[in-house]
C-alpha cells in the first residue's frame, strides 16, 4: 500500500510534488504548534484547578490531534 503512494507521488510533476510536501509539513507544523499550546493551557488549567477550562480545552485538544 504505502509503495503505492510512493510510486504515485513519483508520477506527480516535481514543482507539485514539492508544493504538495511543503504544505503537507506547514500542516503538521501549525498542528503541532496549535497542540502544544492547548497542552500549555491545560497544565495552566490543572494548576488553577479549573475543571471548565480544562474540560474544554481538552475537547479542543481532541480536534486538533
Amino acid at each position: 500500500m504505502e509503495n503505492d503512494v510512493f510510486n504515485e507521488i513519483n508520477r506527480v510533476d516535481p514543482n507539485i510534488r514539492d508544493e504538495m510536501l511543503a504544505e503537507l509539513f506547514l500542516d503538521q507544523m501549525m498542528n503541532d504548534f496549535k497542540k502544544s499550546k492547548i497542552l500549555e493551557k491545560i497544565d495552566q488549567s490543572l494548576k488553577n484547578k479549573d475543571i471548565e477550562a480544562f474540560l474544554r480545552l481538552a475537547e479542543e485538544l481532541k480536534s486538533v490531534t
